[in-house]
């Protein structure tokens, strides 16, 4: 079983004073911060923390799309490298900190276009085995504060898009795990409603694709099974309460907890292959995607592991009842869309995102492997709406 390379999680604590005291101990002189665009422009969230570095902080800089396009990478980490930077800071969401993963990996290999990328890029063979390239680790160290609950701080994987051919794609190396998570829920306090509601579904969506994999285990069950609970009570709190620290720290919590399956090697399964082609192909938020999807999968799914799913309708509270639809009731409470329709997808899309989903590395590792696009189909065509 695999564990995670961070070193430290800080809980509750402000993040500027958390990250100089990280700096310090580091030994870093060149501290560069990747940021979200509307904290760095819109709040002083990203100057407390310049101001709390001082000398130590070399540069900050915006600038990263929704998916991670590849070319706003290359642009990071130019920035990062024309500075001499010796430790990388990432403040914002998901995109935010799976740019600041790549950028290590730009510096230690020299990367500087689009074409650079491919030898590190995880993929599906023609036999529908997974490749995870070799590859000499990123010699920056990496401090990650998350303002959403997408959890991939914790994750030494990234996602990163390849814009011409509108295809996102993993990258994975040990490296890419932060050595801190900062869990600071009052920076959280500038993330739009929908934005902080949707990731927290795709956290559960890691909890709810552990707790339905056929590959899991005593231990990663029980992370995930804790990590669903806090989500399903913390994120309703928050939708009731934006300024509730609490809820926003338990619904960080359960965004942890959720991811630690993953990092130990469960393997994820439909809604997150889909999920990935939605994203990078029709640009569908990140945390929108397990909104309309995981429900779907999970009812594709039931015919190959019902037991495992009352697991799921236990930790929503109702043992007895369909997986599916509590998780379908969850979402739809908290004012989430549920169709691809909703978030612009049409039909005539189809035919690609089911090609493509064939592309990912947990299409194959699905409870019902998928390895023909006409069962991908099959999943896309009851969630069109």
């Amino acid at each position: 079983m695999q564990l995670a390379a961070t070193e430290r999680v800080a809980l509750g604590k402000p993040a500027a004073e958390v990250i100089a005291a990280e700096a310090q101990r580091l030994g870093a002189a060149r501290v560069f911060i990747l940021a979200g665009g509307h904290l760095l422009r819109q709040t002083d969230e990203i100057r407390r923390i310049e101001v709390a570095l001082g000398s130590r902080h070399a540069a900050s800089h915006t600038g990263i799309g929704q998916h991670v396009p590849l070319g706003d990478v290359l642009a990071a980490a130019d920035a990062a490298r024309g500075v001499s930077a010796d430790l990388i800071v990432a403040i914002g969401g998901g995109s935010v900190i799976d740019a600041a993963k790549m950028i290590g990996l730009c510096l230690k290999h020299d990367i500087r276009e689009p074409a650079g990328f491919a030898p590190y890029r995880t993929r599906v063979d023609e036999a529908g085995e997974v490749i995870i390239p070799e590859f000499a680790g990123a010699d920056i160290a990496l401090i990650c504060v998350p303002t959403t609950l997408s959890g991939g701080e914790f994750s030494p994987l990234a996602g990163a898009t390849d814009e011409e051919a509108r295809l996102k794609s993993v990258y994975e190396h040990p490296s890419m795990a932060p050595v801190c998570v900062v869990l600071d829920p009052a920076i959280s306090l500038h993330t739009p409603e929908w934005l902080w509601l949707s990731t927290g579904v795709r956290s559960i969506d890691h909890a709810v694709e552990a707790l339905a994999s056929l590959d899991s285990n005593y231990f990663c069950d029980g992370m995930a099974e804790s990590a669903l609970r806090l989500l399903a009570q913390g994120l309703p709190r928050v939708k009731a309460d934006p300024g509730d620290l609490d809820a926003r720290m338990q619904c960080q919590v359960g965004a942890w907890q959720s991811m630690i399956p993953i990092i130990a090697g469960v393997p994820m399964g439909g809604s997150h292959a889909i999920g990935h082609i939605l994203g990078g192909t029709c640009n569908v938020a990140h945390g929108h995607t397990s909104c309309v999807m995981s429900p779907h999968v999970l009812a594709w799914n039931f015919p190959v592991n019902s037991g495992r799913q009352k697991r799921i309708s236990a930790c929503l509270g109702k043992p007895e009842e369909s997986a599916s639809e509590l998780l379908d009731g969850l979402i739809r409470s908290l004012g989430m869309p549920r169709t691809l329709r909703e978030v612009g997808v049409e039909e005539e899309m189809l035919p690609v995102i089911a090609a493509n989903t064939l592309k990912d590395p947990w299409a194959p590792t699905n409870p019902r492997p998928l390895r023909r696009s006409e069962e991908v189909m099959a999943i896309l065509q009851t969630a069109l709406g």
